[in-house]
């Protein structure tokens, strides 16, 4: 990972550390991050379903740049009861199918993608650790 490089996206991106955590060897951006880096860098994304099902869906990605398509890619949810049988345990698995379209296509679109960088939808375990409300009161009295 180009460290320079990754830096000079943050601040092209104007990402703050709330969009942005490390997650065991990845950098992670947040849904919200994915969303600031969209408007700033003025990213179109169509969307289109190829697999609905029950339990899996497909969604295909499509992002535009000035009209100009740039970039496909999918994203995929399927529904376990355990993450050995699937990769989401959330029922709505096309919206996260298309969340997790959404984070490739703007992450590959900016040159995130090529680093290293992605986004926390695309995995259930790149949720960003939740804080007990005893370290969170902590950690917010002693800034």
């Amino acid at each position: 990972m180009n460290k320079q490089t990754l830096k000079e996206l943050y601040l092209k991106y104007e990402l703050t550390k709330d969009d942005v955590y490390k997650h065991q060897h990845y950098v992670i951006i947040t849904r919200s991050g994915i969303e600031k880096i969209q408007a700033i860098a003025n990213i179109q994304v169509q969307f289109e379903a190829k697999v609905l099902e029950k339990d899996y869906a497909v969604i295909k990605a499509t992002g535009y740049v000035d009209a100009k398509q740039v970039m496909e890619t999918y994203g995929s949810a399927l529904k376990g009861s355990t993450f050995k049988d699937g990769n989401t345990n959330t029922w709505y698995v096309a919206e996260m199918a298309e969340k997790r379209a959404l984070s490739r296509a703007v992450l590959k679109v900016t040159g995130f993608y090529q680093l290293g960088v992605f986004g926390e939808d695309e995995s259930e375990d790149f949720k960003k650790p939740k804080y007990n409300t005893k370290e969170k009161l902590q950690t917010l009295t002693n800034k």
